[in-house]
């Protein structure tokens, strides 16, 4: 089987893949890419590849290799190509598609290939950098730009800016639009902050610094799409000779894919003509809605579902959603008590109710194992930045306590009783199986559990205001649900206990309760 190159692409002959034209190959490159990573490439190269097949971007991305970990072998070899396989669940249906991803024209080491880097800075049709450098990339470090390379994502962005600056005369019109992705809450301002701050450390002109403020874009930005990365070893094998060549940069991307980016200036969103050929890309003055949307139903659904679903004896997600009671439950969940507490002026009903659906989809993929008790990691602090929000907001509206929220808090303080292990570690069980909890808070429940009795548990642990910002013991009934959910699932067990709780979620509240 041959190995994929521009020079085997004439040969594939299969229907079951979506293909670059030869003119493609040939596009000007326009995108700086920092980050090899399987989510800028399931995601931003995936819109920039749809849009040049439409005709519509016409650029391509050369990518940045930051880390010294790794090689740049595979893209070399296969000339940037890669196959991109699509799987999941959309409105309901399932979709598998595979598309071969010709926007990457190369890769380049910033530790063996730093002035070919910086030579990028000098192209008159360049217009984006792109980035993902982890959360810790965008971050303030005493760094120099003229080191070949500068440590940090900043200090190369703020060398190659300089560049350019210097190259076109500080021309206005040749200033860059910067995306980050990172998943930090505004994270263009983080890092315009930071590269403004490392301009001044340099003692950079000031004509630079005014360059640096008007003529680029720093937009925020946030990304969902779960990328796995490589197919089974099987499934690979199957795709391979499904398609007539051997891949080593295939990949597997989920169905629902967002790229929300904050801008208000027409001149910016023009440039960004990739949001025209998908509606997963949306620019918008302002990013927060899809931010909220997906912390609290993705997010939110996962952290009040997770130990509930552990202690149901589901492995993954995908599990879940096969059980039509856990289903049911999660559903409910977000359906009929997160959506109503979260719309407001800028979420409708509508808005929130089609997100909803989507995640129900996402949840349904076959193709994605995504593990329950990964997601209790840091259990405690996601409750409460994802949740308590939602359940406080859920008490603006009503004084009825929510069943299916107070279930999830009641699985949340079960899965978190343990026992010590002679290595420090803490440890749950439920039927027979063990699991580890990973929790800057694990041994403060493991002393709670060991003292009190639950009932006395649940009232110290929703009045901690150094948990959760609050006194929870303060809304309406919420203490005695939590109590009474967690005395059935220790005497009843999980499995029982959703029976019982979707029965009783779908009776109407008492009167006067809204």
């Amino acid at each position: 089987m041959k190995q994929l190159t521009t020079h085997t692409l004439p040969a594939i002959s299969s229907s079951d893949i979506q293909l670059p034209a030869a003119a493609h190959l040939q596009l000007p490159e326009k995108v700086l890419q920092f980050g090899t990573g399987v989510l800028l490439r399931g995601l931003p190269d995936y819109f920039i590849d749809k849009a040049n097949k439409a005709g519509v971007f016409n650029g391509r991305v050369v990518v940045v290799k930051s880390t010294g970990k790794g090689s740049t072998d595979a893209f070399a070899d296969q000339q940037g190509l890669y196959t991109l396989c699509i799987r999941g669940i959309e409105q309901g249906q399932k979709v598998a598609e595979n598309s071969l991803n010709a926007s990457i024209s190369r890769v380049l080491s910033a530790a063996a290939e730093w002035d070919e880097i910086l030579h990028c800075a000098e192209n008159p049709d360049m217009e984006i950098v792109i980035s993902n450098t982890t959360e810790v990339g965008i971050t303030l470090v005493d760094d120099n730009i003229n080191a070949a390379p500068p440590v940090s994502f900043p200090g190369k962005l703020l060398a190659f800016l300089y560049r350019r600056y210097q190259h076109f005369s500080g021309r206005a019109d040749k200033g860059m639009i910067i995306i980050p992705t990172e998943l930090l809450v505004d994270n263009g301002k983080k890092l315009k902050e930071i590269v403004l701050e490392l301009a001044a450390r340099h003692q950079l002109a000031p004509a630079f610094i005014s360059w640096l403020n008007d003529a680029n874009h720093f937009c925020s930005s946030l990304v969902d799409r779960i990328v796995p990365g490589a197919l089974p070893a099987q499934e690979q094998q199957a795709m391979q000779e499904a398609l007539g060549y051997k891949d080593d940069l295939m990949i597997m991307a989920e169905a629902y894919r967002l790229w929300a980016i904050e801008t208000a200036d027409k001149k910016v969103q023009e440039r960004l003509s990739f949001s025209k050929t998908d509606s997963g890309v949306v620019l918008a003055p302002d990013i927060n809605v899809f931010r909220e949307l997906k912390l609290r139903l993705l997010n939110g659904t996962h952290t009040f579902s997770c130990g509930l679903a552990v202690l149901a004896g589901f492995n993954t997600v995908r599990q879940a959603m096969e059980d039509a009671d856990m289903e049911a439950c999660i559903s409910s969940l977000m359906l009929q008590e997160m959506a109503p507490a979260i719309t407001d002026i800028y979420i409708s009903d509508t808005m929130a109710a089609e997100f909803a659906q989507s995640v129900l989809d996402r949840f349904r993929n076959p193709h994605i194992a995504h593990q329950w008790v990964a997601i209790t990691m840091q259990y405690t602090s996601k409750m409460k930045m994802r949740n308590i929000p939602v359940l406080l907001r859920h008490y603006e509206r009503s004084q009825e306590p929510p069943r299916l929220m107070a279930l999830g808090f009641a699985a949340y303080l079960l899965f978190m009783r343990s026992e010590r292990t002679a290595d420090g570690q803490y440890k749950g069980a439920v039927n027979g199986k063990e699991y580890t909890i990973q929790d800057d808070h694990a041994a403060w429940f493991h002393d709670e559990w060991k003292r009190l009795e639950a009932a006395v548990l649940v009232k110290e642990v929703l009045a901690n205001t150094n948990l959760w910002g609050t006194d929870l013991t303060q809304l309406k009934g919420f203490a005695r649900a939590v109590t009474d959910m967690l005395s059935a699932l220790t005497r009843d067990g999980a499995t029982a206990v959703i029976k019982k709780a979707l029965t009783e979620s779908r009776q109407p509240l008492a009167a006067g309760a809204q």
